[in-house]
């Protein structure tokens, strides 16, 4: 009975040590990369939030089983800041490229996988119950009232309105009644909700809500076009999913979508 007791003993230590080899070496349980290799986290403008969490990424997951996308929002200057400061990021999609180029600047972004995308389009709106008398960018120097955009420090929107306005020559008539925003999100909720008179945002993002009417579009000769890039972070651990997820995007039903959200496909 001795001598069984101790082969039983020594087959469950040699059993043991073989697992904790399998483990150590990630050939059992889960490694560090382990699930997140089917992960793909993505750093997008907050522009895009409606389009990836109502369409895309829904899509995208149940084109490959086990893939998820983690999307993080913000306004694009604030994502550089948090992809400089560590943020985990596999794909970065900007709002301008600005923001695109300060990344490639910084080797965060290989130049040669950078891709001009998408083109949006930069509109006046005010609340959707307003009897506002204005029709153009222009008549903002005469009317009383609060202002929003973005703020042009790290907001693409803000930055193209702030680039209409002084090239129109009316932005130091302006500048006293606007109201800074983080993102063009925050934007169009203060026009919806009352607390601005007028706002400058997407076309996209006016598309998205009732609460808002667009009065109309920035002068096409106000500013430049507005193009958002979309690029792979060069440091991305998820390789196989980023892949997959870039050539989703370009994919002709990924254009569609971003179509129906009323984007433009850039055509270079």
């Amino acid at each position: 009975m001795k001598s069984t007791n101790k082969i039983i003993i020594g087959v469950v230590v040699i059993i043991a040590v073989i697992a904790v080899g399998l483990y150590a070496s990630g050939s059992l349980g889960t490694s560090d990369n382990g699930s997140g290799d089917n992960e793909v986290n993505l750093a997008a403008a907050a522009s895009l939030k409606n389009v990836y969490d109502e369409k895309l990424i829904p899509m995208f997951e149940e084109q490959n089983p086990g893939m998820t996308v983690t999307p993080t929002y913000a306004s694009s200057g604030d994502l550089v800041k948090q992809i400089e400061n560590g943020l985990g990021a596999d794909v970065f999609m900007s709002a301008g490229n600005k923001q695109m180029d300060e990344l490639i600047n910084k080797s965060y972004v290989d130049n040669s996988s950078n891709v001009k995308f998408l083109e949006n389009k930069l509109v006046l709106i005010v609340p959707a119950d307003s009897d506002a008398n204005i029709t153009s960018f222009e008549e903002l120097k005469d009317v009383e009232g609060t202002i929003a955009i973005g703020d042009p420090e790290s907001v693409p929107a803000g930055q193209y309105a702030n680039e209409s306005l002084h090239n129109l020559g009316i932005w130091d008539d302006v500048e006293p009644k606007l109201s800074l925003a983080t993102d063009v999100t925050a934007v169009l909720n203060q026009v919806a909700q009352g607390s601005a008179e007028y706002g400058l945002v997407y076309s996209t993002d006016a598309k998205s809500t009732d609460d808002v009417k667009v009065v109309c579009e920035a002068p096409k000769d106000s500013l430049k076009t507005i193009v958002y890039p979309v690029a792979p972070l060069a440091d991305s651990q998820n390789n196989d999913a980023t892949a997959k997820f870039m050539e989703f995007l370009q994919s002709q039903e990924a254009k569609d979508i971003f179509v129906e959200y009323g984007f433009t496909i850039h055509d270079e």
